[in-house]
């Protein structure tokens, strides 16, 4: 290492990002354990992108070709059953992931100044990984993806005016098709990979220029140098999820189904992927009219609403911006929590036969 530092920096004016880069130092205290999960979200998104790379070279964005494509590559392609399984389930994995560090820097007040815009980016790097999750799942053009994604799309038309024009764009017509397929295809593999390495691009040089942020509650003024010492424990934690995914996607293979029929009914018990269900729930239980406006209206708003507080926490938050820790921001904190745990929990319960 010390020989490749010295042949770089005699050619290249690396200056002080070289030294920041070096000097880095993390926290060392109780907490600790909560910093391993940005980490872990990172190697997962890698695993996508690599992953990925191997499914596009058989793929094909058609309505009449890809559920065969996808079929090809699960039963002609050499271990393509595997590559399929570690992208299914690594982008679980990715989203979980994100989730934990979100709501592990929300309770350890890293949002407060001077990092509000950390905040910022790593919230809207989960909303791209959703929407990863979204385009994707429509791709195999399978039954079960094909009218869950016409459900998604029909609420996504329900606000007045942006949502006809946000509906006709995602779907390219009228209803959900192959001009569909396509552009959620290139949204998947070009658009959202382009916007996450820009957000996760700027996210890394916050944390980089700013360093990792220690809790208020801990006066502990311990640290370990990031490199090697924290980098090799992150390793351990790769290789660890590494190998959680690997086991999961042999026992558990990811499964096709049958091939999407545009004109049969819409199955019953047609439910969105675990990560939208306390959204979709939440949708099912306002009445079909509160106080004169449409239920599905005020439910969208609720959750666009709940969407920009989540953006605007570090400014909401303002006994954090003084340096304070306030009971109430953490019990709404674990209010929000719970409801989306308990939601999700409650739509799979009764999703599933009994």
């Amino acid at each position: 290492m010390k020989r490749l530092s010295e042949f770089l920096r005699a050619r290249y004016e690396l200056g002080g990002l070289a030294d920041l880069a070096t000097h880095k130092t993390v926290p060392l205290h109780r907490h600790s354990f909560w910093y391993y999960w940005g980490g872990m979200t990172l190697a997962l998104i890698g695993i996508q992108f690599a992953s990925g790379v191997l499914l596009l070279l058989y793929y094909r964005p058609s309505a009449g070709e890809a559920f065969e494509s996808v079929r090809f590559i699960m039963t002609k392609v050499e271990f393509g059953w595997l590559v399929r399984s570690v992208h299914a389930w690594a982008a679980h994995f990715a989203i979980f992931s994100a989730m934990v560090h979100l709501a592990s820097t929300f309770f350890l007040k890293a949002y407060r100044p001077p990092r509000e815009l950390t905040w910022v980016s790593g919230v809207l790097l989960i909303f791209l990984l959703m929407g990863f999750g979204f385009t994707g799942y429509l791709l195999p053009w399978n039954t079960l993806a094909f009218f869950a994604t016409k459900v998604g799309t029909e609420l996504a038309g329900i606000p007045p005016v942006v949502g006809p024009i946000l509906q006709t764009f995602m779907r390219g017509g009228s209803d959900v098709g192959d001009v569909t397929l396509t552009r959620f295809f290139w949204l998947h593999v070009a658009v959202l990979p382009l916007g996450l390495l820009g957000l996760l691009a700027g996210h890394l040089a916050m944390i980089q220029l700013q360093g990792m942020s220690r809790p208020l509650s801990v006066q502990d003024e311990r640290s370990t140098p990031f490199f090697p010492n924290f980098f090799l424990r992150d390793l351990i934690a790769w290789s660890l999820i590494l190998g959680a995914v690997l086991c999961i996607s042999v026992y558990a293979p990811a499964t096709l189904g049958e091939k999407a029929d545009p004109f049969a009914p819409t199955p019953a018990g047609i439910q969105p992927e675990w990560y939208f269900l306390w959204m979709f729930q939440t949708l099912k239980l306002f009445p079909g009219h509160v106080l004169g406006i449409e239920g599905e209206l005020v439910a969208v708003g609720f959750t666009g609403l709940a969407g920009l507080a989540l953006l605007l926490v570090p400014w909401l938050d303002r006994p954090a911006r003084r340096g304070q820790s306030h009971w109430l921001t953490m019990l709404l904190g674990f209010i929000a929590v719970g409801y989306v745990v308990g939601m999700t929990g409650y739509a799979l319960w009764i999703g599933k036969p009994h």
